[in-house]
């Protein structure tokens, strides 16, 4: 944490975790100094002016004094509530899978506007948006690319020759796409269709605005989904909590309709 005395800055509540009796320690991602830890004292307690405003995807303007060890919430002004996100349990898993997503990817006191944007606009998607699937698909290609794992989409990742309107392989571990006659350099590689692919390369190369249109078969949705979880998962070398909760609350409860 930097040595100031105070910091103020605006940030996102990735997690939360009760502290003592009455108090909550906040993991926060913020615009200026990425993600940080803070401790809200009195959070918990009914009638505290900062209950309101350390929420869980909570975008908030906060000061936080500054010592030896943790910082402490000294003021937390609300910019942003996403009232959907908290509301409505689809929203709710989709927006815990962004922020595990970005909280996994990020080291501690590590800037990054942009990630902060990205951030800020997938809470946003996540929150009005009609169309969850698609929306998680872009803040992932997003999310990847700024994080420095872009996935290469447009050239074989062994070869280096163009990929043609074929069905592909992609090597998580290559990070990209192989032409058919390469999968073999790694048999771990997964076989996309040329519509998958087709798709992928248009939201890497696209913005929200254009991509938010776009209405895909339900195969495909799936397709995408698994091309690019393979992926994470293979970065990141565990499967994500928020994963395994969205595909538990789709079998049980068969949730298509938000999607």
């Amino acid at each position: 944490m930097s040595r100031e005395k105070s910091l103020r800055t605006e940030g996102i509540v990735l997690r939360r975790t009760d502290f003592g009796e009455a108090d909550r320690l906040l993991t926060l991602y913020t615009r200026d100094y990425g993600k940080i830890k803070a401790l809200a004292k009195g959070a918990r307690k009914p009638n505290s002016r900062k209950t309101g405003h350390v929420e869980l995807f909570m975008r908030t303007e906060f000061m936080i004094a500054t010592g030896r060890d943790i910082g402490v919430v000294t003021q937390a002004e609300l910019v942003e509530n996403y009232p959907a996100l908290r509301d409505d349990l689809v929203r709710t898993t989709y927006a815990a899978y962004a922020v595990e997503l970005l909280d996994k990817f990020t080291a501690d006191e590590d800037k990054n506007p942009a990630l902060y944007a990205l951030l800020q606009e997938g809470l946003g998607w996540m929150n009005e948006g009609d169309n969850l699937l698609l929306a998680a698909r872009y803040y992932e290609l997003r999310l990847l690319s700024l994080v420095g794992y872009q996935p290469q989409l447009f050239y074989c990742v062994f070869s280096n020759e163009p990929i043609e309107q074929e069905e592909q392989f992609f090597s998580a571990e290559m990070g990209g796409l192989l032409r058919p006659q390469y999968h073999k350099e790694d048999r771990r590689s997964r076989a996309i269709s040329a519509s998958a692919v087709k798709v992928l390369r248009y939201l890497q190369t696209h913005a929200w605005e254009g991509v938010r249109p776009l209405q895909l078969r339900r195969d495909l949705h799936t397709e995408l989904e698994q091309v690019l979880h393979y992926y994470i998962t293979f970065l990141l070398e565990r499967h994500l909590k928020s994963v395994d909760f969205l595909h538990r609350l789709r079998r049980e409860a068969n949730l298509f309709d938000h999607e």
